[in-house]
């Protein structure tokens, strides 16, 4: 089973669901669990977090320097996606290695 989890206006997002042929998780409407975020962390650490988004820039320093499951469980448009779940399997982004390794 495949799941995407990302946010539905973005295009990066919307590639991988049609690539796929899967309904897209939008984080936004509908908020991920913090053990979710907490696999998510472990698997990916600190590239899960986006810090060249516009919501991070909108962030103040004191905000910046909070812990980055915090900052995700507040801020769910912070986290850097799109996050593939394949088979168990966790994927960060859209590049040509995600793209090899789940549609291959």
């Amino acid at each position: 089973m495949t799941v995407i989890y990302g946010i539905k206006t973005c295009d990066t997002c919307r590639k991988a669901a049609k690539a796929l042929a899967v309904d897209l998780h939008d984080i936004r409407a509908n908020p991920l669990s913090r053990e979710q975020l907490e696999r998510f962390y472990q698997s990916f650490g600190a590239a899960l977090v986006n810090t060249r988004s516009t919501t991070w820039r909108g962030l103040s320093e004191a905000e910046r320097g909070r812990e980055p499951l915090d900052l995700l469980t507040d801020h769910p448009t912070l986290m850097k996606r799109p996050v593939i779940e394949k088979d168990g399997t966790l994927y960060l982004g859209w590049g040509k290695d995600v793209q090899a390794a789940v549609l291959g």
